[in-house]
């Protein structure tokens, strides 16, 4: 029999991303929303992710949080959905997840919300400024097919996500080679059908 696999997630959330992975995989999951506040906050919640946020999954006995670990987990625990690499081929696979969790990220928020490092400081932060790690996403993205080639994968789940977000909400700024790729990498069966069910969950008004 196979594990069970509970998604735990907030339609207004990172968890859109960890869904469409969820998506892409055709696994069968069921899911969870968890309402902001003390819902998240509860020591049932907190005993699954510690943070008291969204996404995480429970797959048999084992949890995982954070929205990449969660792209990178779900693609080896469902292989037949060819969605990583071998593991002799995965620098450049392990590149994308890891510079886009972390150094991006980080200059992201960090530029939209006002929070700028003094120039001496910039070897501090790991991305340096916001302007350095933009020109180095438009310098390594590919102008054609996807991050590994041809090959569609859990790290173009992740990062067309995050760069369509940015770009959505203007923390991205919009250049070309950025809304090509994230339009290329949207354009899934299970990028639409995982925003669909994301949709349907938003509150209702009244």
């Amino acid at each position: 029999m196979a594990d069970s696999l509970t998604f735990y997630t907030n339609p207004m959330s990172r968890g859109r991303i960890a869904r469409w992975m969820l998506e892409e995989t055709g696994a069968a999951y069921q899911t969870e929303i968890v309402d902001y506040g003390p819902p998240m906050k509860t020591p049932a919640y907190l005993a699954i992710n510690p943070m008291g946020k969204v996404p995480a999954i429970v797959h048999g006995e084992t949890i995982v949080c954070e929205t990449a670990a969660i792209c990178a987990y779900l693609a080896d625990a469902f292989p037949e959905a060819g969605l990583a690499p071998d593991p002799k081929d995965r620098g450049a696979y392990y590149h994308w997840l890891f510079f886009v969790a972390g150094p991006l990220e980080a200059a992201v928020v960090n530029n939209a919300i006002g929070l700028v490092p003094p120039a001496d400081k910039e070897g501090m932060v790991g991305f340096g400024n916001y302007a350095l790690i933009i020109d180095a996403l438009e310098k390594k993205l590919p102008s054609k097919g996807f991050l590994l080639g041809d090959r569609f994968s859990a790290a173009d789940v992740y990062v067309g996500a995050n760069i369509g977000w940015g770009l959505q909400f203007g923390t991205i700024e919009h250049r070309p080679i950025f809304e090509d790729y994230a339009g290329r990498a949207r354009d899934r069966e299970a990028y639409r059908r995982a925003m669909a069910l994301d949709d349907e969950a938003m509150p209702k008004d009244g």
